[in-house]
């Protein structure tokens, strides 16, 4: 095998945490046990103690599960890596391990909602107090730093506001006053951005979106690139016993093998969506990181290889007119999560973000009519033609008659990888 730091990314993919056992399994096997056997008392001793490599029970460390974590290490340029049960194990996991009582949070406002009642409602309740700001503006948050804060929590690409956070200014002012800058790059994924090469100190991701890209795994992963602070999350993700399983690791390793191939295909679609949906007079706005007419565009182009697969829009009948819209598709799929081969759309508002009070969410930009829409890699021509019978109120208008050949994969790369 040549040197993996010279390979591509689509390399890595394919091979990142793939290494040869006794048997010369070809993909890691699924390691579906509990506890492991020492061949010793002393080497049991050893293990505990970590004189000694190997593993002593899953919950602490498992060979599947090292096999994925390895994966993404390498793909965020990491020196490890650790998977979590689920996106917000992955969360809750970063916070507690880099904070304590009396230290202050400045977070992305228009934040996955569960993420934000995690830092307001319960981290509260143990001395720990959060600031919630536009972090697209560098200068909002110089303004909202304290001598107490500690971290920096970014989500860019937010959600679902699709706004777009400076990642190298952020990380310089974060570390200039002694803070650590975590980045939940989960709209993003790998592919299209990553942050500890931008100067962040953690990456984590929901497992559930875009890397296993399959809507049958929910799990999380958290990347950083000092071993402290790997000891650190992995020290504190097995205490609070939020450990991925073994089955999940093989899932998400298997979907992540083609994260590229699934992101272009979708993004290729959501550029042709979103430009459609522009020209729409029932559409009153769209935000997606491709178009023009995006706040951050030229932000986009700086930092991320492509602008995703993610649109927000708002129909000019608000609320009521984006549920109409919701409940007439017939092809997109009226759920929550996103990044899977499958296109989904849903309110979030009345969803993903109810729980954020009202007059938190209006203040982040999310406002009642806004419809968040997951774009996969159905036909593009199927795809417009559902959300136009759904605007129009009408039966699906044929489609053209044309060959059942793919269309090539258009890479739609806005920077050097």
């Amino acid at each position: 095998m040549t040197n993996a730091s010279k390979q591509s990314f689509s390399t890595r993919l394919i091979h990142a945490g793939v290494s040869e056992d006794e048997h010369g399994s070809v993909v890691p096997p699924i390691y579906q046990t509990s506890t492991f056997a020492f061949r010793s008392a002393e080497q049991g001793a050893r293990r505990f103690s970590g004189e000694s490599a190997g593993y002593i029970y899953t919950r602490l460390g498992n060979p599947t599960v090292r096999a994925f974590e390895d994966a993404i290490a390498a793909l965020e340029v990491g020196v490890g890596a650790v998977a979590t049960s689920s996106g917000m194990a992955a969360v809750t996991t970063a916070l507690l391990a880099l904070l304590r009582s009396g230290d202050h949070v400045v977070s992305t406002a228009s934040v996955y909602g569960p993420s934000r009642v995690l830092m307001e409602e319960h981290l509260s309740r143990f001395g720990l107090e959060s600031a919630f700001v536009d972090t697209s503006d560098i200068g909002v948050v110089r303004s909202a730093l304290r001598p107490e804060t500690r971290v920096i929590y970014v989500e860019t690409p937010s959600n679902p506001m699709m706004q777009v956070t400076d990642l190298r200014a952020v990380a310089a002012l974060a570390h200039a006053n002694d803070a650590s800058l975590v980045v939940d790059s989960t709209f993003a994924s790998p592919y299209l951005q990553r942050p500890l090469e931008l100067g962040a100190d953690v990456v984590l991701h929901s497992v559930t979106k875009f890397i296993n890209g399959h809507a049958d795994v929910v799990g999380g992963v958290l990347a950083a690139r000092d071993p402290g602070l790997v000891a650190s999350l992995r020290k504190t993700m097995t205490l609070t016993g939020c450990c991925m399983d073994p089955h999940q690791a093989f899932l998400a390793h298997r979907g992540l093998k083609t994260l590229a191939l699934r992101i272009e295909r979708a993004q290729s679609n959501a550029f042709d969506i979103a430009r459609w949906l522009e020209g729409r007079p029932e559409v009153a706005w769209v935000r997606y990181l491709g178009l023009v007419s995006h706040p951050q565009h030229d932000l986009v182009r700086r930092q991320m290889k492509g602008p995703g697969t993610m649109i927000s829009f708002e129909l000019r009948g608000g609320i009521e007119a984006g549920r109409r819209l919701m409940n007439r598709v017939k092809l997109a799929t009226l759920a929550v999560s996103l990044g899977g081969v499958e296109t989904l759309i849903e309110h979030p508002a009345s969803m993903t973000h109810a729980c954020v009070p009202e007059e938190d969410r209006r203040a982040a930009g999310i406002s009642d009519g806004l419809v968040r829409y997951s774009v996969g890699i159905e036909d593009v021509r199927d795809l417009i033609a559902d959300l136009e019978q759904a605007l129009v109120g009408s039966e699906p208008r044929s489609l053209p008659h044309h060959q059942e050949t793919e269309p090539a994969i258009v890479t739609t790369d806005l920077a050097k990888e």
